[in-house]
């Protein structure tokens, strides 16, 4: 549920001027998601939402663009809890994922910076990776069983 309405969260903040945690909880109801102050201050912090100034002249939420922020470990954890399987075929790779959490579990694959993976394609509870040669998929299962298998040792 957490990265549903996170990714949700994510959504919400790149389609709309959302000033205020008040105006976010009330969006995020609309969307049938139940949250509190509480949740919503904890989400922004998860997400390391920042305030930019918008086109309006107002401040709004937005994800934040420090390129040296230690994020890594935050999206690793992201893809670990909410991928379910993976499979590949030539050159692609279809993840699935909890329902709700195709596009955090893409979000979180294009933030760790795979190599050789082209691009990425979410639904709610799919990813498409596309991978540069079919050659290179096999280091990226490699990758992605290595993660689970940490996954499986906490």
């Amino acid at each position: 549920m957490r990265y549903s309405r996170q990714n949700k969260i994510l959504e919400l903040i790149a389609n709309n001027e959302i000033e205020t945690q008040e105006k976010l909880a009330a969006m995020l109801k609309t969307e049938g998601f139940n949250v509190t102050q509480a949740t919503i201050s904890r989400d922004i912090k998860d997400l390391q939402l920042i305030k930019v100034l918008s086109p309006s002249g107002k401040y709004k939420y937005a994800v934040s663009t420090q390129q040296d922020a230690p994020i890594s470990d935050r999206f690793v954890k992201i893809f670990r809890e909410t991928i379910t399987s993976f499979a590949s075929a030539q050159n692609l790779v279809v993840i699935r994922t909890l329902s709700g959490c195709g596009a955090a579990a893409g979000e979180a694959i294009d933030n760790i910076g795979l190599p050789h993976v082209v691009g990425s394609i979410a639904g709610d509870n799919t990813l498409l990776l596309i991978v540069d040669k079919e050659e290179n998929v096999e280091e990226i299962m490699s990758i992605f069983n290595n993660m689970l298998i940490l996954r499986n040792r906490k």
